[in-house]
């Protein structure tokens, strides 16, 4: 469907407006952008809080963030990162950029939502990895981007935030929406006892319904515990699966069997996977101690 500059300038205003509403960015944070063809896109201003955007604030520029059209706004330094996106997944027309609380904390923790705990969140996210620290506004977020892009449609970033995208901006923004909620999930589940994970074999199950319901974009399930999902009677968890593959071969990646495109990215760069595991028992120590500190501080 053919929108207006305009329209697409006006729609990038409305989901700016959402995502500060909902808290997930304060003052100037976070950047959108919208892909119109190989050289042109819209993107949000720097300096301006994302909640009080005007149309004519929107900068329309080309492939490497050059103003196409004058405007007294600047681009977004951060644009870089939206064209990396663009320039690996062909198929997205759509980025969000932005620093909701819980799924950021998780990202500054450096613990990945990588727990299969909810039905919704499998069909229509996956999981959510962790890329390492990079300076905002250099080309370190982008290159360390690289190993996910293909394989997800939401990526952690490490000690910084959050990056969504999509066929449009609404999905782009849902998946920002629902990472922030899974977020939220597997926080309150952990303060509660632990997340209890949906089994392999049901997993199977979800991932047939995404298939079914022709959900876009790219889902790292399809690709995990192969074996496991053969039957779909598999009672292990995604988590206990993979511990056993990597007692086997060593080769995990926050707790799952790392993607082909992850491998491939560290081998070239000669780094391995096994310095992104996350201990899950240090993890869960490590909240059950603040939590008890939490419960001693509030029952003075």
């Amino acid at each position: 469907m053919y929108k207006s500059d305009f329209e697409i300038r006006k729609e990038i205003c409305e989901i700016g407006r959402r995502i500060y509403v909902d808290g997930f960015v304060a003052a100037n944070d976070g950047n959108i952008s919208v892909k119109v063809d190989e050289n042109t896109f819209f993107t949000t201003p720097t300096g301006v809080s994302k909640g009080y955007m005007t149309p004519d604030m929107i900068c329309k520029v080309d492939g490497q963030g050059n103003l196409k059209e004058a405007n007294k706004w600047k681009p977004s330094s951060e644009f870089k990162m939206h064209l990396k996106v663009y320039q690996e997944r062909p198929d997205v027309n759509a980025v969000v950029h932005a620093h909701p609380p819980i799924a950021t904390s998780f990202a500054i923790a450096g613990i990945a939502l990588d727990k299969l705990i909810m039905p919704e969140a499998i069909i229509f996210l996956g999981a959510v990895p962790i890329a390492q620290y990079g300076t905002p506004s250099t080309m370190e977020i982008p290159e360390s981007l690289q190993p996910y892009i293909q394989d997800y449609d939401a990526i952690l970033l490490a000690n910084h935030g959050a990056l969504s995208f999509g066929c449009d901006l609404n999905t782009a923004f849902f998946r920002m929406e629902s990472t922030e909620f899974y977020a939220k999930l597997l926080y309150y589940s952990t303060m509660l006892g632990g997340a209890k994970e949906i089994p392999c074999g049901e997993v199977k199950k979800l991932i047939d319904l995404r298939k079914q319901f022709n959900v876009s974009g790219r889902h790292p399930m399809e690709k995990l515990c192969p074996g496991c999902y053969e039957d779909g009677s598999c009672d292990l968890t995604p988590t206990e699966a993979n511990e056993k593959i990597g007692a086997e071969s060593s080769a995990t990646y926050h707790g799952f069997k790392p993607l082909d495109s992850q491998l491939k990215y560290y081998a070239e760069h000669g780094e391995t996977t096994s310095k992104a595991k996350i201990d899950d028992k240090k993890v869960d120590a490590i909240v059950a101690e603040v939590t008890k500190r939490i419960l001693e501080q509030y029952g003075k």
